[in-house]
Formats: structure tokens, C-alpha cells, sequence
């Protein structure tokens, strides 16, 4: 009921629904030049400044971005190169080192052959002068006692008289020739079994 009572309406005025009556139309066209003006200046140039610095932002943190991979590929190669020169210097320095070594192991074995043949030379020197010692009171004790003994036999002192002592050291020299003589040639039979 009701749909045919607005199309009777209709029917009897003649007025299209779909164009607005001629007051309407005045007064939503100037609403709209209205908001459109606003728009126009005042929300639209906020709206392109704030476009405005976001592409710049952007843009600006692309380039940043770019010279931040430029320094830090400038780094990388710059590390890279001190790495490498650190290594050729630890490499001379660990050759430096082992040259050092050698060269202070060869000084020691050098300083302790020198000091072993300081010994040695010492030691021998020390046990010739002791054996010179120890020949010098056995002669003297074997003389004092040959005396002795011949001066019992005799019956006389003998320890007094020139003669005697020469005698004794003729012995002892005649002693020391044969005891020289049976050692070289004990050595002379040791040396070619060896």
C-alpha cells in the first residue's frame, strides 16, 4: 500500500527522484566549493608536506644507508689488510724468534763446550800437580825408607850421606822409566782391539 500511494504521488507531480530540487542543488554545490576550497588550502598542502618529508626521509635514510655500506665496506677491506699485515708481522716476528733461539742455543752449547773444557783442563791440571805431589812424598818416603833399610842392614845411618840419596833417586827414575815404558805399550795393545 504504501508503494502505491508514493507512485501516485509521483505520478501527479511529474518530478523525477533522481534530480534534486534547484535550492538543493545551489546550496550542495556551494557546500562543496566550501569544502573543496578547505581542502585545497589548507588540508592538502599539509598532507603534500607531510608526503613531502616522508619521501625525504626516505630518500634521505637510502642514501645514509648507502654511505653507511660504503664505510662499512671501506672498514672491512681496511681490517682485512691490517689483519693481513699483522700476520706477516707475526710471521717475522715468530721467524725472528726461532733464529733467536738457535742462535742462543748455539752460544749455550758453545759456552758449556768451553766450560766443560775449562774443567777438563782444570781437572787435569789439578790431578797432574796432585800425582807430582803424591810422586814427590812417595819418593821421598821410599827413599827415607830404602835408606832406612840399608842402614839397618849396614848398620849405619845412611840418611845423612849425598851418595845414598842419589842412589835412591836413580832407582826411583830407573823405577818411573819402566813403569812409562810397560804402560805405552799396555796402551799400544789396547788401542788396535779398540
Amino acid at each position: 500500500m504504501l508503494t502505491s500511494a508514493v507512485t501516485i504521488i509521483a505520478a501527479e507531480e511529474n518530478v523525477n527522484p533522481l534530480v534534486p530540487a534547484l535550492p538543493d542543488l545551489v546550496w550542495g554545490t556551494l557546500a562543496f566549493v566550501i569544502v573543496l576550497a578547505f581542502f585545497w588550502w589548507k588540508v592538502l598542502p599539509s598532507m603534500n608536506a607531510a608526503l613531502d618529508a616522508r619521501r625525504d626521509a626516505i630518500e634521505g635514510g637510502i642514501q645514509r644507508a648507502d654511505e653507511a655500506q660504503a664505510r662499512a665496506t671501506a672498514a672491512l677491506e681496511e681490517y682485512t689488510a691490517k689483519l693481513a699485515e699483522a700476520r706477516g708481522e707475526a710471521g717475522l716476528i715468530r721467524d725472528n724468534a726461532r733464529a733467536d733461539g738457535a742462535r742462543i742455543i748455539a752460544e749455550a752449547k758453545e759456552a758449556a763446550q768451553a766450560e766443560a773444557a775449562r774443567v777438563t783442563a782444570s781437572a787435569q791440571a789439578q790431578i797432574d800437580a796432585e800425582r807430582q805431589s803424591t810422586l814427590v812424598s812417595l819418593r821421598n818416603e821410599v827413599g827415607t825408607l830404602a835408606l832406612d833399610l840399608a842402614g839397618g842392614v849396614i848398620g849405619e845411618s845412611l840418611s845423612e850421606d849425598r851418595r845414598a840419596q842419589s842412589v835412591v833417586d836413580r832407582f826411583l827414575a830407573e823405577l818411573e822409566e819402566s813403569e812409562t815404558a810397560a804402560a805405552g805399550t799396555g796402551r799400544q795393545a789396547q788401542g788396535p782391539s779398540a
